[in-house]
């Protein structure tokens, strides 16, 4: 049977961030919206990386002569228009005709960074050359055949990735009841999957996908993709202080403190709940990267106020590429953008660095 999406191609009006959801649910086939939006078992971890942001408050300052806010930032060198960036999400396809391709060049006309997954629904050099000279940054779902990541390494340098994200809090799925309810299996193919010669993914779902993944992961994985790929590996997927120095001694170039937007292990804290400490423990001896829950401009500020560099969002992408596709995609990160400017001037800080500084109480 045949899968049918949405081909639109224009800015999108947002009232917020939130919502965006409700609009997507109303127009995309059920069991693809479900493993889009779902978390794991009673999906408190998912709640819990919103509300968490209510847990610190931004106290403002004033008498600074700030007249508008600079978003400006950059990461290993690459200058980006803004703190806000894509964060790596399977098969962009269920929410659009053109998949990753939109939201490739979405992001690059955000002047931020777009970041392909694995599991995508594009061939990850197809989602390159879609936006020839923007940054873009790989996630591998390291697998159980090595001959498959050595595969997938040198196709992302050819086509021209500046880093490399290695997923580790995914070795198997979370408990994920929506796709169990509504029996999901993905309707399309995984090209970077099929390229290599394996089952593309399609007819299957996320647990039969997650089977062929690497289980045991250990720190020396981190040196073999640095090793491969020649590029700055990031470890994603850390919750904790302690992985997060185990990750850095064996060679991580930076980390990415994520709990998978909930859908993996219900009942773990809220990733903005563990950002303080892990950031204290990296003490800048990498960037940090954070995701989960991010729904607004002050929680982007809150974020990058309590020790991450960048702060990248999933859902909200995916919304506004179903929405509008590539235009969606930059409609959504312009209403992030301006929310985040009003906070920063509110709050007195001019640039990303102002911020970086800022306690909050």
């Amino acid at each position: 049977m045949a899968y049918y999406t949405s081909n639109a191609e224009h800015p999108i009006d947002i009232l917020n961030i939130k919502g965006l959801e409700a609009r997507v649910k109303a127009r995309m086939e059920p069991g693809a919206f479900g493993y889009i939006r779902e978390g794991a078992e009673d999906e408190w971890t998912l709640r819990e990386n919103t509300r968490s942001f209510e847990d610190k408050y931004i106290v403002p300052r004033v008498l600074r002569g700030i007249s508008h806010a600079d978003l400006s930032t950059s990461i290993f060198g690459i200058p980006l228009s803004t703190p806000v960036i894509e964060a790596p999400s399977a098969a962009h396809g269920l929410a659009h005709v053109k998949g990753e391709v939109d939201t490739a060049i979405g992001a690059a006309k955000a002047g931020t960074l777009f970041a392909m997954s694995t599991y995508g629904s594009t061939d990850l050099e197809e989602a390159a050359k879609a936006a020839p000279g923007a940054p873009q940054f790989f996630q591998i779902y390291m697998s159980k055949d090595d001959g498959f990541n050595e595969f997938l390494i040198r196709k992302a340098v050819r086509a021209g990735v500046k880093a490399i994200i290695m997923t580790v809090d995914s070795t198997l799925g979370g408990y994920r009841e929506e796709d169990i309810a509504t029996h999901f299996q993905f309707p399309l193919p995984m090209p970077n999957l099929a390229a290599y010669g394996n089952a593309d993914g399609k007819g299957k779902g996320i647990s039969e996908i997650y089977a062929a993944a690497k289980q045991d992961f250990v720190p020396s994985d981190i040196g073999k993709l640095k090793r491969l790929s020649g590029l700055p590996v990031i470890v994603k997927g850390i919750q904790s202080p302690e992985d997060a120095l185990i990750a850095l001694d064996a060679g991580a170039d930076g980390i990415w403190v994520s709990n998978h937007g909930g859908r993996q292990l219900d009942g773990g804290p809220a990733s903005f709940a563990v950002l303080p400490s892990i950031a204290k423990a990296v003490n800048k001896r990498a960037p940090i990267i954070f995701d989960s829950g991010v729904r607004r401009g002050n929680h982007v500020f809150k974020a990058l106020a309590s020790g991450a560099d960048l702060v990248a969002i999933g859902r909200p992408v995916i919304y506004g590429l179903n929405l509008g596709g590539a235009e969606g995609v930059k409609s959504v990160f312009d209403h992030f953008n301006k929310e985040l400017s009003i906070t920063m001037q509110l709050a007195g800080t001019k640039t990303i660095e102002d911020v970086k500084k800022t306690e909050l109480i």
